[in-house]
This record gives structure tokens, C-alpha cells and sequence, in this order.
């Protein structure tokens, strides 16, 4: 079952959150959509299948969709909620290509200022603004990485990694755990996880962390101690590094972005 709630619309673009709620293991009919959108996944997880290549969805794994491209779309892990943008080519200037995108954590923060932007009721600057960072990033900033891909059972065990990795699987706390987990080398785990995803198998966990890090920050968190030992940092500083790495800011920083309303630009 899919609900749909609008946040903004405007004729350049329309901001909608969209939830689906089916457990439904196979694949959905085939439909086409005649509109350039960009998906992000809030919370949860999906299978989407486009052109003939299948892509597992999650908070950092994207889509940008092109008008014409035939849809079918799977929920084996239950049910999603996502942030669907669709957006006229005329705002970027050029028509972005269909590709699956690695969702960087500075990706990850646009979408969320987004979201809070769009309760400041300021659409037509505010909310518009956020947007247009957002889907810049997505399609072609260089901090986002189109997905390559490979054969399929390289893909199915970078899927699994990163479904170890989501679901604070006990093994995922160590690549040798998760190599076993998996039936692999860690070697083969490591090499096939990078070229699948663009990025390492420790910047894709600590990619991971820093959005529960986020989380909790926006839900007004109050001390960064304990929030760094029950995510599995070193220490407080060690959090504080991995956070700016990632998104360019301290936690400190980030309650005043995450705060309702737009933040400073």
C-alpha cells in the first residue's frame, strides 16, 4: 500500500514523501513515469528495477529517473519511506542523466535541510534553495559516485555487506568478521565492496554511523560522549572527526542546521 503526502509543490518542482507499507517479495508491473525526479530513502529499504539493471535502495543508495525509463520495484525487507523530487531539467540548466547514486553523508545532510526547510512554509526561497543543492549533488556533484555495475554476484555481495552493515549485524564490527559472515576472504569482501560502491568498506561504515549520529543529533541529543561509545566510536573527538570528515561540520554545527527551519546558507 503507498501513501503520499506533499511538502511543496511549485510548477519547476514538487517535494512529496511517499511510504509503502507492502512486503511483497516480487516484482511489480512495469510502469513508466514521464518526469526527471531524484528518490532518497528516509528509512527502510527496496529493490528497484530499471532498463534491465537492478539496484537494492537505501538511505545511501539513490535514483535519478529520466521520463520514459520502465519501473518495476520489489519490498523483500518490508516497508520504506522515501523523499521523491521531481524537478524541471530547466533548473540545472541541462537534462541529468537516469543513474543509480552513492549517497555521500554531505548528500545525506542536504536531504535532511531540505526536509526541515519545508516546514518553515518558505518555499519559493528556503525550501528552493535546499533543492537545488540537493539535486545538483545528485546529479554530478563529485561528491556523489555513479554505481558501476558488475557481475551479479559481485553485486549480491556488496548488497549483503551493506545489508550486515545497516542492520548492525554483530559481524559487521569487523571486516574479518564480515568476510566470514559471508562466506569470503576478506580480501575478495574488501576489493569487490570498492568496486561496486566507490568506496571502501570503512568509509561506507563510518558513512553509516555518522547518519545515526545525525539521527540522534536532530532528535536533540544531548551528550556527545555517549552518543560516540553506544555508536561505537573511540571517544567523543573521534566522533567529532569522523562527522566533520564526512559532512563538513562538527556535531556542535549540526544542531543548528538539523534545527527546524533553513539554517544558515
Amino acid at each position: 500500500m503507498l501513501s503520499a503526502s506533499t511538502l511543496a509543490a511549485r510548477p519547476e518542482f514538487t517535494v512529496t514523501v511517499v511510504g509503502c507499507r507492502s512486503d511483497h517479495t516480487r516484482w511489480s508491473q512495469p510502469e513508466s513515469r514521464d518526469d526527471h525526479r531524484l528518490v532518497l530513502v528516509r528509512r527502510g529499504r527496496f529493490r528497484r528495477s530499471a532498463d534491465g539493471t537492478d539496484t537494492d535502495l537505501d538511505a545511501t543508495t539513490a535514483y535519478l529517473g529520466a521520463p520514459g525509463e520502465q519501473e518495476r520495484f520489489a519490498h523483500p525487507a518490508g516497508g520504506d519511506v522515501c523523499t521523491s523530487v521531481r524537478f524541471e531539467p530547466s533548473l540545472l540548466g541541462r537534462p541529468p542523466a537516469a543513474t543509480t547514486v552513492y549517497v555521500d553523508a554531505r548528500v545525506d545532510l542536504a536531504h535532511r535541510r531540505l526536509v526541515a526547510a519545508a516546514g518553515t512554509g518558505d518555499i519559493d526561497y528556503a525550501l528552493a534553495e535546499e533543492l537545488l543543492r540537493l539535486v545538483a549533488a545528485a546529479a554530478g556533484e563529485p561528491t556523489v559516485r555513479a554505481r558501476r555495475a558488475g557481475r551479479p554476484a559481485d553485486r549480491a555481495l556488496a548488497a549483503a555487506a551493506r545489508e550486515a552493515i545497516i542492520e548492525e549485524a554483530p559481524e559487521a564490527g569487523g571486516l574479518c568478521a564480515l568476510a566470514a559472515l559471508l562466506e569470503v576472504s576478506p580480501y575478495r569482501l574488501s576489493r569487490v565492496f570498492s568496486r561496486e560502491t566507490g568506496v571502501s568498506l570503512t568509509r561506507y561504515r563510518n558513512r553509516v554511523r555518522v547518519t545515526r549520529a545525525m539521527d540522534r543529533i536532530a532528535e536533540g541529543e544531548p551528550g556527545l560522549a555517549a552518543l560516540a561509545a553506544q555508536l561505537g566510536f573511540a571517544d567523543q573527538a573521534h566522533l567529532t572527526r569522523v562527522v566533520r570528515e564526512h559532512v563538513g561540520h562538527t556535531p556542535t554545527a549540526l544542531r543548528r542546521l538539523l534545527a527546524p527551519g533553513p539554517g544558515p546558507s
